[in-house]
């Protein structure tokens, strides 16, 4: 089994990221279960950047695999906004109720079909030395709508419609939303490349 640490605090996130990877071969551990974990500044311009920094930082602080990823959403119509401030765009980090407000508010002259956006998700992972070993993106385009529906997801999930199914990520199912998120996506493309490198890594260290 390779240990595998979550560099994040989201709960929810864990939940996907451990329903998307193979528990036989991983073991996911978050950062609440780790004595000594630090809090990564994310100082980073791009989502890429954050992920990295998040990774490498944590990954050299506690010795260990870190896995972490940045997300967020970018607006057409704002320029690319929220982006990396996504989850602090309202300007208190993880406040979804604000954030949805502002962003509805910033909205609110824009036409619907108009409104094109893009969930973002970047991961990275690095080894215990801090150095990066693998990174990969994943991406879902999709409109902001006019007001909130649906209860399920958490962020903007409520407010961020999927054109081929007429609804928000709050309303669809979450085997619906593993299937076409961007976390998902971004997922499926590092999961093989993953399982590779943790072969490679016990074969290292049961030939070592």
């Amino acid at each position: 089994m390779f240990d595998l640490v979550l560099g994040t605090n989201n709960a929810k996130k864990l939940i996907e990221l451990r329903l998307l990877l193979p528990e036989d071969r991983v073991r996911l551990t978050p950062l609440k279960e780790i004595p000594g974990a630090i809090d990564v500044e994310e100082t980073g311009d791009t989502f890429a950047a954050n992920a990295a920094i998040k990774a490498t930082q944590q990954a050299q602080h506690l010795g260990r695999w870190v896995l972490a990823e940045d997300s967020g959403l970018t607006v057409d119509a704002l320029g690319g906004k929220p982006g990396v401030m996504s989850a602090r765009y309202a300007g208190t980090h993880g406040d979804d109720e604000a954030n949805n407000d502002k962003l509805l508010a910033a909205l609110k002259n824009v036409r619907e079909e108009e409104r094109g956006a893009q969930f973002n998700c970047f991961l990275c992972l690095s080894d215990p030395s801090g150095t990066v070993r693998l990174e990969e993106h994943g991406r879902c385009a999709g409109r902001i709508a006019i007001a909130r529906s649906g209860s399920a997801g958490f962020g903007y999930d409520p407010l961020f419609v999927i054109r081929e199914y007429h609804r928000t990520f709050g309303e669809l199912d979450l085997t619906v939303k593993r299937a076409i998120s961007h976390r998902s996506r971004a997922l499926r493309r590092l999961i093989p490349r993953l399982v590779r490198l943790v072969d490679q890594e016990q074969a290292a260290t049961a030939s070592g």
